[in-house]
């Protein structure tokens, strides 16, 4: 069965390893000050790092802000809530 959502273009801002800006959000999987995990149009993002928060979210619009010290940006093709050995957070944290 073919995938029928409204595809948003996907981009990515980082200023400084401080504060960014992510377009193409579907979804706002967790955040925490460590660790924001984004679903994307091009899939799950993972964003680590120290002081991280989510300043802004419009999700109608398909943006979230973050501000913090980005140490990693990570891209995954799972989808989230996939369960087993290969599940999503599984595979992210081994």
């Amino acid at each position: 069965m073919e995938d029928v959502r409204n595809v948003r273009g996907h981009k990515l801002t980082l200023n400084d390893r401080g504060a960014g800006v992510v377009t193409g959000v579907n979804a706002v999987i967790s955040f925490d000050p460590n660790e924001v995990l984004l679903e994307t149009e091009q899939g799950m993002l993972m964003i680590k790092g120290t002081d991280l928060n989510v300043t802004k979210l419009t999700l109608e619009k398909g943006e979230v802000e973050v501000d913090g010290r980005v140490d990693s940006l990570t891209y995954s093709d799972m989808k989230p809530g996939l369960k087993g050995e290969n599940g999503l957070l599984n595979r992210l944290f081994k």
